[in-house]
């Protein structure tokens, strides 16, 4: 069940590496039930995920895509194999949190690489977010001397930035919206070898 009782939906992380692990200790934190997947079976996620807290659950890629709410933690090019784990992805909203410095902008259609994401996960709603901090700061406490760490998140679809920026509260960061994903949004995307000009940037916000 999950713990936050404020909010009745599932989540997933797929991909356990760096940014993975990170990101379920921000739900381990706060005692948000996640459930964490990979190319791995759940078994080898285990004892990991339960070293980080009792609400980071490892299941199958299969099982994971279940959740409402899912976030691409893994290299950028595999979000094409996690995409065919479901036919439609209708209903769901999808975190991408993928980086993609060395791709070329040829490789992406010359597209932000969100968006190129996007083409795959037939009818989500995609938002960029979590994808601009190191997976170090990304896994320490968001809240700081009385500040909370920003976190970038943009979308093109204008429903989907509302119940995304809402869990990044639950978590304890402040979210910042930057508008569409080739607007304000290029700003945290990776073109060729040249890293978005917020990336890295490790921003604190005084109130939410």
């Amino acid at each position: 069940m999950n713990t936050d009782r404020r909010s009745t939906m599932s989540y997933a992380i797929v991909g356990f590496g760096k940014i993975g692990q990170a990101l379920a200790h921000a739900f381990a934190r706060r005692n948000i039930e996640v459930t964490v997947a990979s190319r791995h079976p759940p078994e080898a996620l285990a004892p990991q995920a339960r070293a980080i807290g009792p609400t980071v659950v490892a299941k199958s890629l299969r099982d994971a895509v279940e959740a409402d709410t899912i976030i691409l933690a893994v290299p950028f090019w595999e979000h094409r194999e996690v995409a065919k784990a479901l036919p439609s992805w209708e209903g769901k909203t999808v975190i991408d949190a993928t980086n993609t410095f060395g791709v070329s902008p040829e490789e992406l259609d010359g597209l932000p690489s969100s968006a190129f994401v996007a083409k795959a996960f037939t009818g989500a709603k995609l938002v960029k977010g979590f994808n601009h901090l190191g997976a170090a700061t990304l896994a320490t406490d968001p809240v700081v001397e009385g500040g909370h760490r920003v976190v970038f998140l943009s979308s093109d679809d204008e429903d989907a930035i509302a119940p995304v920026a809402a869990l990044a509260k639950h978590l304890g960061f402040a979210p910042v919206e930057l508008g569409k994903l080739n607007e304000g949004g290029a700003l945290v995307h990776a073109r060729g070898r040249a890293w978005g000009p917020l990336i890295f940037q490790d921003l604190f916000r005084k109130e939410l």
